[in-house]
């Protein structure tokens, strides 16, 4: 798998392989960069968290275009391991990023020391992991006022509905083969 734009853009990304785990494709990664900056999207000094991260190329895509800041969540410690040694190997300086190898929803108890502009969530499929993971982030203030949060699910998910959804409107419900991109803001 390879960076597709940016200042790493080429550059090729370790990827492991288990249940659950499947990097998004390139195709999908520059459909939703371009669906993200077609809607006013500014990279620069941008804070990004990437939850269910697998081998964190969303959350290294958006560093590469100029994102200030990148968290990563990955349970997987071999998936967690591979996405330090990309970074390392990126040559992105350390204060750039944060690698938790740790249960997501253990992470997100505790709301962060600064919210996120954008978040990723790829959770695995079949799971039903996605309205969970929706809202303890917005419940624990893990995303910004008017920031993005983007669902990588699979195509037959529909777009959750509790309390905490209702402060997103939902941008982008798309179709790319057998997955789904849910874009909200809030």
């Amino acid at each position: 798998m390879r960076v597709t734009s940016g200042k790493y853009g080429g550059r090729v990304l370790k990827t492991t392989s288990g249940p659950g785990y499947r990097p998004a494709t390139s195709k999908v990664r520059q459909a939703v960069f371009s669906m993200l900056e077609s809607r006013g999207i500014d990279w620069d000094g941008l804070r990004v968290a990437d939850m269910f991260a697998g081998s964190g190329s969303l959350a290294i895509e958006a560093l590469s275009r100029g994102a200030a800041y990148a968290c990563f969540v990955e349970k997987n410690a071999r998936a967690a391991s591979l996405i330090k040694t990309n970074l390392k190997d990126l040559g992105v300086d350390g204060s750039e990023y944060k690698v938790y190898s740790a249960d997501l929803f253990k992470v997100l108890l505790r709301p962060p020391p600064k919210p996120y502009e954008l978040i990723f969530i790829d959770p695995p499929y079949r799971f039903d992991l996605l309205p969970k993971a929706l809202d303890c982030a917005l419940k624990n203030g893990w995303l910004a006022e008017d920031g993005f949060l983007l669902a990588e699910v699979e195509e037959l998910v529909d777009p959750p509905q509790s309390e905490f959804t209702e402060q997103l409107t939902l941008l982008v419900n798309k179709l790319y083969g057998q997955t789904r991109i849910l874009l909200w803001q809030k």
